[in-house]
């Protein structure tokens, strides 16, 4: 059974499709052992906590002085003392490298919220992806996970599944429909292949 740290800055709706998917048996190879946040007002740290699992913050700003080395090492030091195999990056919007990337290289996952290569890498996060997806006029966009390496959104391709674009969509109609059709379904069926050695 792999320990898994998960990864948060916002809601956590795709820490929730975690949680729930280690209830009813589709996340079987792994468990989450605990969330970081890099922000204190993260609703998903209420998710975490409502379902016994442990939490910290680690802000790269106030906790850090900014400096990404710092807040790098920190990330890394919580994940190691809380045994964690397995990292999963559930809508954390902050990048990193340093020594977390180097400790568990080949052991991070994230979720992107279109189909990797297209509409992704620096500053392409949240909305603005789906505002760019609908700006270029796609009919189909999606979600990827991939594994994390030193560049942003460009490591292996782990699962993608295809959404499809509405007439009249806005970028949050189209976000919520990404989440509920693929980010949802898709990252815990990912952490599962990777857990399970099959990824």
């Amino acid at each position: 059974m792999k320990r898994i740290g998960v990864l948060i800055s916002g809601g956590g709706t795709n820490l929730q499709a975690l949680i729930d998917a280690e209830r009813n048996g589709v996340l079987k190879s792994g468990r989450i052992v605990c969330v970081c946040s890099n922000s204190a007002s993260a609703y998903g740290l209420e998710r975490a906590k409502n379902a016994g699992i442990p939490t910290t913050v680690i802000r790269k700003n106030g906790d850090c002085g900014g400096d990404a080395d710092e807040f790098s090492r920190r990330i890394c030091a919580y994940m190691k003392e809380m045994q964690v195999d397995i990292i999963v990056l559930a809508g954390f919007l902050a990048i990193f490298g340093g020594e977390l990337l180097r400790e568990y290289s080949g052991r991070i996952i994230n979720i992107h919220p279109s189909l990797i290569p297209s509409f992704c890498g620096e500053g392409m996060y949240g909305l603005k992806v789906h505002e760019a997806a609908l700006d270029y006029g796609v009919k189909v966009t999606g979600a990827t996970v991939h594994f994390v390496n030193e560049v942003v959104d460009g490591g292996k391709i782990i699962l993608q599944k295809a959404v499809y674009v509405e007439d009249g969509d806005t970028p949050e109609t189209l976000q919520k429909r990404v989440m509920e059709q693929a980010e949802w379904k898709i990252l815990p069926e990912a952490v599962e292949l990777v857990c399970s050695g099959k990824a």
